[in-house]
């Protein structure tokens, strides 16, 4: 959930502090982040199901607190998780070591790792962070550029229309407080088809897209069909199939 990119393209120094300034409540779940944490399970359970996690090598951008980069290494991913957030870097770096967990963590942007010439994943997730962007295009199609061929792509965003504005805004950051208000931007939020769009220009191809059913009342979630609000997408790197 917080931004990352390469810092002179993609960031955007607002949403960086937003993040970092809450840090040190990233694991706990019932605290500012308590619907990643219920979210995470599902995210893990779609990419999962949709490649081979074990041995591969995975990159978890805008990795936060490193919720999402532990479970893949629980699932036996070889994980590198960058952000640009210094003090999620922290929590995430602290967390894996109490927890016994390897996973390379870089206090770094997407653009930094291509620019260095990284060699090329197997898998990428992006998960909660386009929405926090000036300029998600830029990112997807660095993050294609990072995949292998045949390599897969995970994000996750919020659909920009009236109910997610009621449901990820109005109840989530002011009527039940599960998140600090202004946590989103409405204008930033990225419909579906522009996701596609952004993804075809950098040479990837849609493969799956499920909705995220999940109550801001109840706090209950599930994947489902209806990508109104929550969603994630799956896409893949033209090359040969994994």
């Amino acid at each position: 959930m917080s931004a990352t990119a390469h810092p002179a393209a993609s960031a955007d120094q607002a949403e960086l502090a937003k993040f970092d300034a809450l840090a040190h409540r990233f694991w706990d779940p019932r605290g500012e982040f308590r619907p990643l944490h219920r979210l995470n399970p599902l995210r893990l359970q779609f990419v999962a199901a949709r490649t081979a996690l074990a041995g591969a090598r995975v990159l978890d951008v805008g990795c936060g607190g490193g919720l999402l980069a532990e479970s893949l290494a629980a699932a036996g991913a070889q994980v590198t998780a960058i952000d640009l957030a210094p003090a999620m870097i922290e929590v995430a770096r602290l967390h894996a070591i109490e927890r016994g967990v390897a996973i390379d963590y870089r206090l770094a942007g997407a653009g930094e790792l291509l620019a260095a010439g990284e060699p090329p994943f197997d898998a990428i997730c992006c998960m909660e962070m386009l929405e926090h962007l000036p300029d998600p295009a830029a990112l997807v199609a660095t993050l294609a550029r990072l995949l292998r061929p045949g390599g897969d792509l995970f994000v996750s965003t919020i659909n920009r229309n009236g109910r997610s504005f009621a449901l990820a805004i109005v109840a989530a950051e002011y009527l039940l407080r599960l998140l600090p208000r202004g946590t989103h931007e409405y204008e930033r939020f990225v419909r579906p088809s522009e996701l596609a769009a952004m993804a075809r220009a950098a040479g990837l191809a849609l493969q799956d897209l499920a909705g995220i059913d999940y109550d801001p009342f109840t706090e209950h979630c599930a994947l489902g069909e209806d990508p109104s609000v929550n969603y994630l997408a799956h896409f893949r790197r033209a090359g040969d199939a994994p």
